[in-house]
């Protein structure tokens, strides 16, 4: 056990998790619901098979040993996961990026790292009694603090940039749907963690199979993102009935919809039509450049957002591995750190641009007292660690 190194999984596993919604600009003329699918086949399916196949010993010995209460809960709150990520993109379609993930992981922090204990009756004996549980309990309500100060930069931002200049950033900026959004997000979101905790006992029979405790927390992964994909293609699939938008998958060329021109802007993903995120199209009949679609480019930067999301948590099943009897403040450390990267994305990419030095300074403060909260958790798995004595 060595939380230093614990924390720094954490971070890594934060970059590619604040970083995965980036390859998506990459994708044209796809719709929502394409571009999802294609990306969750890679981080639901492909990634975490192929990872666990190649770091752990007989994964499927390991599933099939699993007992079915396990199973079965692990895979519930895989999908519970599943619907709060399928609002998770709205989120950025009415908030941005940075503000976005703030606000849907601000709930996903709280609850996922507060009920596991609460449910497991451990919350006094492991937060309240000692010393290391209460830094701890105090990293969490810092992190909390900072969540609260990013959201408030972002509502500063709004109130002082003009709408052609969201529009510009945020096509679709509206912060009071997108904080319905988010708290409904977020609060589903933190099935991950309950889904992490509900299959401990994969991760005690994948170590008894000989896999270094590393890497046992691999085959969870399988099971839990099952459920995910389960809720996820459900849905994308209802909508590509919908919408028209099946035959994306295999067409060179994307079909012109009668009347898409003068069509009213759709308002979310749940109830678009098929041209949704595509470039408008003129009505002249002719197969131009801007009516084809570059396949095989929005396959491979689909699978690169899908692998580079499964990545958080392949790097937060290792860092769990190392914060002892508190690894569930490995979920307030991992979502620290996407909001962390997640804000510098939005920088970087320009959704703060026209914001005021205020609405900044205060961005900029919620993203230190961010990473002042991964220290102090940090500290406090330190100080457990060397009172148990590992």
């Amino acid at each position: 056990m060595n939380p230093l190194i614990g924390v720094l999984y954490h971070w890594i596993g934060g970059l590619a998790a604040g970083s995965f919604y980036v390859p998506f600009r990459g994708v044209k003329r796809w719709s929502w619901e394409t571009s999802w699918l294609v990306a969750g086949v890679f981080s639901w399916i492909i990634a975490p098979w192929t990872f666990a196949l190649i770091n752990t010993n007989d994964v499927v010995g390991v599933l099939s040993e699993t007992p079915g209460e396990t199973w079965f809960y692990t895979y519930l709150f895989g999908a519970m996961w599943g619907m709060g990520g399928l609002t998770f993109g709205l989120t950025m379609r009415y908030l941005g990026m940075s503000l976005g993930m703030a606000v849907a992981l601000g709930y996903c922090t709280v609850f996922g790292t507060l009920i596991p204990p609460i449910f497991q009756g451990e919350f006094h004996a492991k937060l309240i009694e000692p010393e290391s549980g209460r830094w701890v309990l105090v990293g969490l309500v810092v992190c909390v603090v900072g969540i609260v100060i990013n959201a408030l930069a972002g509502k500063a931002k709004e109130g002082e940039m003009d709408q052609e200049q969201k529009k510009k950033t945020v096509k679709e900026f509206n912060f009071k749907k997108g904080i319905l959004v988010a708290t409904f997000s977020g609060i589903m979101s933190a099935g991950m963690a309950f889904g992490f905790t509900a299959g401990g006992p994969i991760s005690e029979i994948s170590r008894e199979h000989g896999t270094d405790p590393l890497w046992s927390g691999l085959p969870i992964l399988i099971v839990v993102l099952l459920g995910g994909f389960t809720s996820n293609f459900i849905w994308c699939v209802i909508l590509n009935i919908k919408n028209g938008s099946g035959y994306e998958y295999l067409a060179s060329t994307q079909r012109h919809a009668a009347h898409q021109k003068d069509a009213t802007v759709p308002e979310n993903a749940t109830d678009s039509p098929a041209v949704e995120m595509a470039e408008e199209l003129p009505n002249n009949g002719d197969v131009s450049e801007s009516r084809r679609i570059p396949l095989i480019f929005n396959y491979l930067f689909a699978a690169l957002a899908g692998v580079t999301w499964y990545f958080q948590f392949f790097f937060y099943s290792m860092g769990e591995t190392q914060m002892g009897d508190y690894k569930f403040s490995s979920w307030t450390l991992h979502m620290a750190s996407i909001i962390l990267f997640s804000s510098i994305w939005g920088l970087a990419l320009g959704e703060w641009k026209g914001a005021s030095k205020k609405a900044k300074s205060r961005l900029f403060i919620g993203l230190g007292v961010l990473v002042l909260s991964t220290i102090i958790i940090g500290y406090g798995n330190y100080i457990g660690g060397q009172q148990s004595g590992h």
